[in-house]
């Protein structure tokens, strides 16, 4: 897939992010509970992104990929939680959810991709 270098990439540009708004919301916020919550589904996109790259099958890459769907847009969640608790602000909740946007955009359109593929293939 073209989008593979480009979803890895921001998948763990993101992961980045994400472990920069851990340490923030630990030292600054000192809220700990849902800063766990979102390092653990932020990160594990990017993580769940390459271990699909190195899928045992195809069946087992588009499996990983939609798990790192899952996880994004549990981060979504999350992030609606921490601004609307106000513990981010709005300009850093919009960057940081535009971002996880983004990436859910990428992942539907690969395993769209995936599974259209797959469909016209039997």
């Amino acid at each position: 897939m073209k989008n593979d270098n480009a979803i890895a990439e921001k998948s763990k540009q993101f992961a980045l992010r994400i472990i920069r708004l851990y340490q923030f919301l630990q030292t600054e916020k000192h809220e700990y509970v849902l800063a766990r919550q979102v390092l653990r589904s932020g990160t594990s996109i990017g993580a769940n992104v390459r271990e699909a790259k190195r899928g045992q099958s195809r069946a087992d890459f588009y499996t990983k990929l939609t798990i790192a769907l899952k996880e994004a847009d549990e981060t979504a969640y999350w992030l609606e939680l921490l601004h609307e608790s106000g513990y981010l602000d709005a300009a850093m909740f919009d960057s940081l959810c535009q971002d996880c946007e983004e990436l859910m955009r990428l992942l539907t359109s690969i395993t769209k991709t995936i599974r259209e593929s797959d469909n016209t293939d039997q």
